[in-house]
């Protein structure tokens, strides 16, 4: 008998239904009155490869698995939480010849049109079972390709956020599966490489419909590996999300009788038109809403970092403390020593881990220089890298192997390090004795923890348990990390932590709901900054997304206003030697920090828009909207080169309204913007390069 059922809230509708053969399909998902046609039998709910059950089509796809198809629906289960913000649906699926039970874990926070997924798989059978692979949010059913734009983004090292579109059978080659009269092998699959969850490409991605503006945006919330894919299945098109996987990443999880595994989460925002950017305001909407609750997401705090272009892993007293009075006479709120301070031998990097204060580099102790940073009305902060142990540390002698990350036996060793394995009880001891030193005994109130090695694909000795996959050790210890910086969050609430891994390498949803700061690069040159700046409230919401401002004595006044423009629509990391500054020079980095202020109780509620497009690498002209709840937007512009002075912007939303237009940042210059409301475009003027404006734009009543 083929039942079904719909669940959902005022902003998504979700109906599922089972086929002859008992087995539970997502046939439609949008908004409630959603006229798109179902997909009767489109590909099962959840699907999972095992060793000796394999898939029913062998090809690169990840759908179509034997067990997938044998997960018969058992019934379900709908909530609530107390206070109705997330509406929450339980699936209960079982395979009776292998045993398995898939537990599917769906959540929507109330009010926005997107779904989250997660599965639990337990063992109810006699034997082992060997999972490969999880595809947990399956969506058949949508347009064909040839009516899709695909949309992925690169993210490498000091270039991230790169955002491309491309026709979707662009990557998926019409077969004329009529003739075959079987589905196509082939899909546009994209994954991670290494312990950098984002190096290579962002865990994300969208399909867009061209005719309507139809847009389905999704991120895999893993701390390491993920896998994507959008292929052709039937008429029309299927999504399929999962973390790591036995093929990509080396992971294997053995489930013995009664064991049980959960996925990473992954979450799938939905737009009815206005394409990306629609989806997009409901992502951010969404990351929001899943991320732990700290008051740094409003308070928002301007933060001095002594690293990018000015110290660069050399501080000291006498090097610090001009610096620490020039931030607090622009106006910065906290001031970050970054790496170094705990070094004695001008070679720290490989002899991290003991995080105990360098004397030679203050010889009046590190405590007086943080005493400085508070005297001033700041709060102190410091740079750590945990995970890692230099080589050349003691604490690489005084652990035991099993505390670290090992393959066949022997301690990995990467780039000087080796890589602690937050499941063992002596690394995290190690850890927390280090934390609640720096900030409880030395009043640090601010904690930037990098991660600078990738180490691929894991280890494959799990402390408790003995041998594992490499990739299941990996995601076990990131897993063990995350429930450590929790503990540490409890035990130290006003704390703020940064979120860093040479810049934005580990720039993942699962970081950022724990997190409150994201480092969004470590690229040092100005003119390459503002396209990673623009693109960065794709992966980050503005409130939590750190931009280098690093504002330099021998820049001319237009290049310390360009330099600055691109953290004012997010986090300000000011940097540069502001020491050496002339006193007008200083006065031009107050006036943007005074502009920073007044933005940014609007940024925890704004939402980005690209009125140029997400921006392209070499873009002379690059542009950032945020939209805010009461009329008012903001937007960004940067002129990097070419021989146009003007550049025309489409704000849609605004269209048929009287704008008026505030130059925030630089409040007087030779640019100018003018609005054409029946069109609604923005013609910016900007005479020179670099320049940056940054605008307010407030609306009134409709026109005519």
């Amino acid at each position: 008998m083929r039942e079904t059922f719909t669940w959902g809230h005022t902003a998504l509708t979700a109906e599922f239904a089972t086929g002859a053969d008992g087995v539970l399909r997502l046939v439609r998902l949008g908004p409630p009155g959603d006229t798109a046609p179902s997909e009767p039998e489109g590909t099962p709910v959840v699907e999972v490869l095992a060793l000796g059950y394999g898939s029913e089509w062998s090809g690169q796809r990840g759908i179509e698995t034997v067990l997938g198809a044998r997960l018969r629906y058992r019934g379900h289960q709908t909530g609530t939480d107390d206070d109705g913000r997330w509406h929450r649906l339980t699936l209960d699926l079982h395979d009776p010849g292998s045993g398995l039970t898939a537990e599917v874990r769906l959540s929507s926070p109330d009010g926005l049109p997107v779904l989250r997924s997660e599965v639990r798989l337990t063992n109810e059978g006699t034997g082992p079972l060997v999972v490969q692979a999880v595809p947990h949010l399956v969506l058949g059913g949508l347009p064909s390709p040839d009516a899709l734009d695909a949309h992925w983004a690169r993210n490498e090292w000091l270039a991230e956020c790169r955002w491309t579109a491309v026709p979707l059978r662009d990557r998926i080659v019409d077969l004329s599966r009529e003739a075959h009269g079987n589905a196509s092998r082939v899909a546009l699959v994209l994954s991670s490489v290494g312990s950098w969850p984002t190096d290579g490409h962002l865990p994300m991605g969208a399909l867009t419909e061209r005719a309507t503006g139809r847009a389905w945006l999704w991120q895999v919330e893993s701390p390491v590996g993920w896998r994507w894919e959008a292929g052709e299945r039937g008429d029309g098109t299927y999504v399929a999300l999962s973390g790591p996987t036995d093929a990509e990443h080396q992971w294997r999880e053995r489930l013995e009788p009664g064991a049980s595994f959960t996925t990473v989460p992954a979450a799938l925002a939905l737009a009815a038109r206005g394409g990306f950017d629609a989806a997009m305001a409901h992502l951010t909407a969404y990351r929001r809403a899943v991320r732990r609750p700290h008051p740094d997401h409003t308070a928002l705090p301007i933060v001095f970092n002594d690293y990018m272009n000015t110290l660069m892993g050399d501080p000291t007293t006498e090097r610090l403390l001009p610096l620490i009075d020039a931030a607090a006479r622009a106006g910065a709120e906290y001031f970050c020593i970054d790496a170094g301070w705990y070094d004695d031998t001008d070679g720290w990097w490989d002899s991290v881990g003991a995080w105990q204060p360098s004397t030679r580099r203050f010889p009046g102790g590190l405590q007086a220089v943080l005493d400085r940073i508070r005297s001033l009305g700041m709060v102190p902060g410091l740079w750590l890298e945990p995970e890692v142990v230099g080589v050349r540390s003691p604490v690489a002698a005084e652990l035991p192997d099993d505390a670290f990350f090992q393959r066949d036996g022997v301690r990995l060793t990467e780039n000087g390090r080796h890589h602690l394995d937050l499941r063992h009880p002596a690394a995290r001891r190690h850890l927390d004795t280090t934390i609640d030193r720096i900030v409880g005994d030395w009043g640090v109130g601010y904690l930037k923890l990098d991660y600078n090695i990738s180490i691929a694909p894991g280890t494959d000795w799990d402390p408790a348990h003995g041998h594992a996959a490499p990739g299941a050790g990996l995601l076990g210890h990131a897993r063990a990390h995350e429930r450590w910086l929790a503990a540490v969050l409890d035990r130290h609430p006003a704390l703020v932590i940064e979120n860093c891994a040479s810049g934005g390498m580990r720039m993942d949803g699962s970081s950022l709901a724990l997190t409150q700061l994201q480092s969004t690069s470590d690229q040092q040159d100005p003119l390459r900054y503002p396209p990673i700046a623009a693109a960065a409230p794709s992966a980050v919401p503005p409130e939590q997304g750190a931009v280098w401002a690093y504002p330099q004595p021998g820049f001319t006044d237009d290049e310390i206003r360009f330099t600055l423009a691109g953290a004012l629509l997010g986090r300000v990391h000011l940097s540069g030697h502001l020491d050496r500054m002339a006193p007008a020079q200083l006065d031009l980095v107050r006036d943007a920090l005074a502009v920073y202020r007044r933005v940014r109780a609007d940024l925890p509620s704004a939402v980005p828009f690209w009125p140029l497009g997400l921006p392209g690498w070499t873009d002379a002209w690059v542009a950032l909207g945020l939209r805010t709840g009461d009329d008012r937007t903001y937007v960004t512009v940067w002129r990097r080169g070419g021989e146009k002075p003007q550049q025309v912007l489409s704000l849609s939303h605004l269209a048929g309204r009287a704008l008026r237009i505030e130059h925030l940042h630089p409040a007087e210059s030779t640019s100018g913007a003018t609005w054409a409301a029946d069109r609604a475009e923005l013609t910016v003027t900007l005479p020179h390069t670099p320049t940056a404006l940054l605008l307010c734009l407030t609306a009134a009543e409709q026109t005519g």
